[in-house]
């Protein structure tokens, strides 16, 4: 089944782009290696925008410019440079003093707030999200590196005293782990980037960062910027195929920390092309099918209003959003008009538009596997729901309502990462239970309900099959400082404001017996600041 949006009066003209800040066109032709801008000499890849214009019948995406497409031995070469800077431990950056590191990331962080007004823009154009979204994130990405800088500077200062037991005094602290591979993904290609990039830096990692299949000329303005702002090789930023850049990078054995958020099925490829598995360590963000439970007892203005951000903000292109909603057949009929009525007064257009929801998707593949998702479910005994569900054309994917949905459904296993909102009933809570515990994901879940006793029911069990478990919202990452992780195929490794410096760190101590003379040694290192490692020094 497949039925078409007027999209001639969701897109822009010609003659209409003109009356639009589109950004001007960037044709890169460098990349970030050993702290110098390199000048590519080799072949580009275009960059387009989901965003499509109209003139005289004929339609054409807007392109946006170009990106080097390196090779396999362009990123070694640059592999080669981030080992320099490392030097094994011995380098540079990873035996510079805390406060010294922490003055480089300020230095870039007043750099690129001078970007905002161009990455939000690139955001836009790039990858389809609304303008609110897009400064959402960038800010939001500003109050990390803050955030990140606070607690580095507390972490420090819990570890600056020597500690004594058992006649034995240490000084315990955290160091860095080697070269990182950063990859992040294009829903959040600022924010969630930088949520691994910046705590890797920040404790003496080098970093050699890939950025995502779209969002990728956004990095551009603050090549700059990483140049200016830290020592050569210590962030080296490349471009091109996966397979070609990353996968040549983990067949190497020399990355150390591989920081990577996207899909399982990517992470377990990269993961076993390295051949020291013992030596690689993985921070993953990876797929997720958080569900939802309505039960008879739920607020539905409530559970409604959150369901709907939740399932259907950006597009639903999140991890943390909500892929499937379970509902108590006692209230379904009702949750469902009222659902429906609030996805109707969605508003569906481009990016710049005031209080749009809907925009359209970057994936080109996205919308003929969205509409396979629905084919199959409307094959198999589930109805559209909404006025305006199942409509679609070329970038623009109108929200689609479906139930009932059953097991024998491909949108009941699968992540659809898009406006698809599969919803089924249940009799017993014990359903969605099962769901949950045979899932092979484990991100969060949101349960809707008034009643003490039967909330307390279903927290113990679900608080061992999911990380978090969220009580009449939605699921979602933030705040930052709160740990964001997942079972099974959802991640591996805990990232929060603190949580991420410490997995992208190891804890090392330097110790001695309780002598006299070794008393005098260490009192003689630390007053005359002999030692970046070992000394009381405070960051305030």
């Amino acid at each position: 089944m497949q039925t078409t949006l007027d999209t001639s009066k969701l897109f822009p003209t010609l003659e209409g782009l003109q009356a639009i800040e589109v950004p001007q066109m960037i044709e890169q032709r460098e990349f970030l290696c050993d702290g110098q801008l390199i000048e590519w000499q080799g072949d580009v890849t275009d960059v387009y925008s989901p965003i499509y214009y109209h003139d005289k019948g004929q339609w054409e995406r807007i392109r946006l410019g170009s990106y080097p497409e390196m090779g396999a031995k362009d990123v070694s070469e640059v592999l080669i440079k981030a080992q320099k800077a490392y030097g094994l431990g011995q380098g540079l950056w990873p035996t510079m003093r805390l406060g010294e590191r922490l003055g480089c990331v300020q230095a870039f962080l007043e750099k690129m707030q001078e970007k905002k007004q161009l990455i939000v823009s690139l955001l836009m154009w790039e990858i389809g999200k609304n303008r609110v979204e897009s400064e959402a994130e960038f800010d939001r990405t500003v109050e990390y590196i803050h955030d990140t800088i606070d607690a580095v500077k507390q972490l420090d200062r819990d570890s600056g005293k020597l500690e004594l037991s058992h006649g034995i005094y240490a000084q315990i602290r955290r160091g860095p782990l080697g070269v990182v591979l950063c990859m992040g993904p294009y829903n959040y290609p600022l924010n969630e980037t930088f949520a691994t990039l910046i705590p890797a830096l920040i404790m003496g990692n080098v970093v050699i960062f890939r950025p995502a299949r779209f969002g990728i000329l956004l990095i551009r303005p603050l090549l700059e910027a990483f140049r200016d702002a830290f020592p050569a090789g210590v962030i080296n930023i490349i471009y091109g195929d996966g397979a070609q850049t990353a996968g040549t990078l983990m067949q190497s054995g020399k990355i150390d920390v591989l920081a990577f958020i996207g899909s399982s099925r990517v992470a377990n490829i990269l993961k076993k092309q390295h051949p020291y598995s013992n030596r690689l360590r993985s921070v993953l963000g990876l797929d997720a099918k958080n569900p939802a439970i309505i039960l008879p007892d739920a607020d539905l203005e409530i559970a409604v209003s959150e369901c709907i951000n939740g399932a259907l903000a950006f597009n639903g292109q999140r991890c943390t959003a909500l892929k499937i909603i379970f509902v108590h057949r006692s209230i379904a009929a009702q949750f469902l008009q009222m659902f429906c009525q609030r996805v109707s007064l969605l508003k569906v257009g481009m990016p710049w538009e005031d209080d749009v929801t809907i925009t359209p998707l970057p994936e080109p593949e996205k919308p003929a596997y969205l509409q396979q998702l629905v084919d199959d479910a409307l094959a198999k005994g589930a109805t559209i729901q909404n006025e305006q569900g199942g409509k679609h054309d070329r970038s623009v994917v109108y929200p689609t309502v479906l139930y009932p949905v059953n097991s024998q459904m491909r949108i009941y296993h699968e992540e659809q990462f898009g406006p698809l909102v599969p919803v089924l009933p249940f009799d017993d809570v014990q359903q969605p239970i099962d769901y949950i515990v045979e899932s092979k994901y484990g991100q969060q879940v949101s349960i809707f309900s008034n009643n003490p006793d039967v909330i307390a029911s279903l927290i113990d069990p679900l608080v061992n099959q999911v990380c978090r478990v969220n009580i009449n919202t939605k699921c979602q990452r933030g705040p930052d400082i709160f740990p964001f992780n997942g079972r099974k195929d959802s991640a591996e490794g805990t990232l929060s404001v603190q949580d991420a410096l410490r997995v992208f760190s190891i804890r090392t101590l330097v110790a001695t017996r309780d002598t006299d003379a070794n008393k005098a040694l260490f009192t003689n290192i630390l007053e005359n600041r002999k030692s970046n490692f070992l000394s009381n020094d405070y960051l305030f």
